[in-house]
């Protein structure tokens, strides 16, 4: 059996820094490769190897899987919900042919696992706002969504046509005190933090009562690798799966905030994201991943606020 070698793309990124650090404690140091286009995090520095790599250029990538002995690709590299409508070709492009790209690759090469990240932006106004189910109607009104829709079913595609195992998670917000946002509709989440503690108030992009799934980064990360790790045999969902942690809105954060800054204020400026919000579940019904694999979150809001003043710098 061969070792696991595992190439992430996309390491700098906010999901990135902290997937890379979490697989090179179960898997070494010198067996998960980091890779971007951007400078290596400072956060990744010194904790296993790094290398500078354009997903869209497929033949580097695939010198780089082979001349590395790669057996698992997690790919994280895309342009987000909010990023992308500024410029839809750009986010269609890269977020298709880069998951293309490593998919035609896996396919030869014949790697052990490939992990690609879907999004809740799959969900449009159309779908259910309350426990939106796994199976649903699905209508993104987003350039993100769409191109996270077409992939989900390109990965089905390639498990079931050439037999890569591929896996998904829908991930809904997420929450981080160690890396940025990527330009998403929910990264006010993260943004109320650093301006609670720094200045004491926060002018939300959302309006008070949008209320979104979100989840904290422990429990994102989590989910992902023991998704990963799960026997195959256990994966029913072979285009992506709902995973929950929690649903709140700006008011409702505000005022968990200020049980720790009690004179912490927040204004509401919705801006063009909001439309974008207003399209998404408010809640997921991730049923599918509890019976399949056994997904539980163990953050909810208290908890996670608690941690995130903790560990803010």
């Amino acid at each position: 059996m061969r070792k696991d070698r595992i190439l992430v793309i996309g390491a700098s990124g906010q999901i990135g820094v902290e997937l890379t650090l979490a697989l090179r404690k179960i898997y070494g140091g010198a067996n998960v490769v980091a890779s971007d286009l951007r400078e290596e995090n400072d956060l990744l520095r010194g904790t296993g190897p790094y290398v500078s790599l354009d997903v869209m250029n497929k033949e580097m990538l695939h010198v780089q899987i082979i001349r590395q002995n790669i057996t698992q690709v997690y790919l994280l590299a895309a342009i987000l919900s909010a990023t992308g409508e500024k410029n839809p070709p750009l986010a269609w492009n890269l977020n298709m042919q880069s998951l293309l790209n490593v998919l035609d690759i896996a396919k030869e090469e014949k790697l052990d696992k490939v992990y690609w990240p879907s999004s809740i932006a799959v969900f449009g106004p159309t779908s259910p706002k309350l426990n939106c189910p796994q199976q649903t109607i699905i209508e993104p009104t987003t350039v993100y969504g769409i191109s996270k829709y077409a992939g989900e079913f390109w990965c089905n595609y390639f498990h079931h046509r050439y037999a890569v195992d591929v896996r998904s998670l829908r991930y809904p917000g997420l929450i981080s005190y160690k890396s940025s946002p990527g330009g998403g509709t929910t990264d006010y989440a993260v943004e109320i933090f650093h301006a609670a503690k720094e200045k004491g108030r926060y002018k939300s992009f959302l309006g008070a009562e949008t209320r979104l799934p979100m989840m904290y980064m422990p429990d994102a990360i989590r989910a992902t690798i023991e998704l990963m790790e799960a026997p195959a045999s256990k994966i029913k969902v072979r285009t992506s799966y709902n995973v929950a942690g929690m649903s709140f809105s700006p008011a409702e954060i505000a005022a968990e905030i200020g049980e720790h800054i009690p004179n912490f204020e927040i204004a509401y400026a919705p801006d063009y994201r909001q439309q974008i919000a207003n399209s998404w579940p408010q809640s997921i019904d991730d049923t599918s991943a509890r019976t399949d694999w056994g997904w539980i979150p163990e953050y909810d809001l208290s908890r996670m606020t608690s941690d995130m003043f903790l560990n803010l710098p």
